[in-house]
């Protein structure tokens, strides 16, 4: 890989999407829900913006094709355990959240290691991440500032991220064996 493919504003983009992280955990997990949600709302609209700008200036990389998903896999796994430490009622939905990513991160491991391109995120992919940002943001909105903390609301929200994450990961799984079919074709 090349030092140039680093610079690039859109991975340095996720990067710091990567590094976000750390403060979101420690805010949360101090009950500063309000600077937590915030940080969140800042990676939310950095995710949406190194993908527009890596397209707009044509700096699309390798690179980027493969640290802007693990950037969201991070930022979505640090939130959901974050989540189920306050929320208890919300564990068997982070279960499944986990375990969607679990899959996402060996497919993408498996095509990388025949060296297959990884597969680029797809507009279904793009508004699961976007509902569970509004899910989340919204759990954690209700709590710092309504002083909410309802387990049926929670319930709600992340059945209905639930769904589209599974939808993501069905649409993503049929995708995968087009592409290992594919390959094993081309031999």
């Amino acid at each position: 890989m090349e030092r140039g493919q680093i610079l690039k504003i859109p991975n340095l983009i996720s990067l710091f999407r990567i590094i976000v992280i750390i403060p979101y955990i420690i805010l949360f997990l101090r009950d500063h829900y309000l600077l937590a949600g915030l940080v969140l709302v800042i990676s939310g609209i950095s995710d949406l913006l190194d993908g527009m700008v890596a397209r707009k200036f044509n700096q699309v990389t390798e690179l980027g094709k493969i640290i802007d998903p693990i950037a969201d896999k991070l930022t979505l796994l640090a939130v959901l355990i974050c989540l189920g430490m306050k929320f208890s009622e919300i564990i068997p939905l982070v279960v499944i959240f986990f375990l969607k990513e679990i899959t996402m991160l060996i497919g993408g491991g498996f095509l990388i290691n025949k060296r297959i391109a990884p597969i680029a995120a797809k507009w279904y992919g793009k508004i699961a991440t976007v509902i569970f940002y509004i899910s989340a943001v919204t759990i954690i909105c209700l709590k710092a500032i309504c002083k909410v903390s309802s387990p049926e609301i929670n319930i709600i929200l992340l059945s209905i991220t639930a769904f589209f994450m599974i939808f993501a990961l069905y649409k993503y799984s049929i995708l995968f064996f087009t592409i290992v079919n594919d390959e094993k074709s081309k031999k």
